[in-house]
């Protein structure tokens, strides 16, 4: 897993702003956390790539930020070589049994009450 911290762009409230790769879910993912509050706390303002394949291209995963921050040109090159590094690695015990639980969690989530 890779992950890069981004810079905000002038006038944006939040703290930070993060984005790289995820090779367990083979996507690139993208993140924006809030100012934190009284309690310390910080909401996620943006959060993409959660999902198995949401983004597999390091394109997509700019476009979610640019709102939100200033990205260098080169930011882009910098993540799809973080993706081939990952190209000959497979996943361990504990990877593999996790996608397996995120899959049949889906199974579940997609299985409306009364129908089971």
């Amino acid at each position: 897993m890779s992950r890069h911290k981004i810079p905000l762009r002038d006038g944006v409230r939040a703290e930070s702003a993060w984005i790289g790769w995820d090779r367990p879910l083979n996507t690139f993912f993208a993140q924006v956390l809030g100012l934190p509050d009284a309690e310390g706390e910080q909401e996620e303002l943006v959060w993409a790539g959660t999902s198995y394949s949401e983004m597999t291209k390091a394109a997509e995963a700019v476009r979610v930020l640019e709102p939100w921050c200033d990205i260098d040109a080169g930011m882009v090159a910098r993540l799809e070589i973080d993706r081939m590094a990952t190209l000959a690695r497979q996943d361990g015990p504990n990877q593999i049994e996790a996608k397996s639980f995120m899959t049949r969690l889906e199974t579940v989530n997609r299985i409306k009450p009364g129908e089971a």
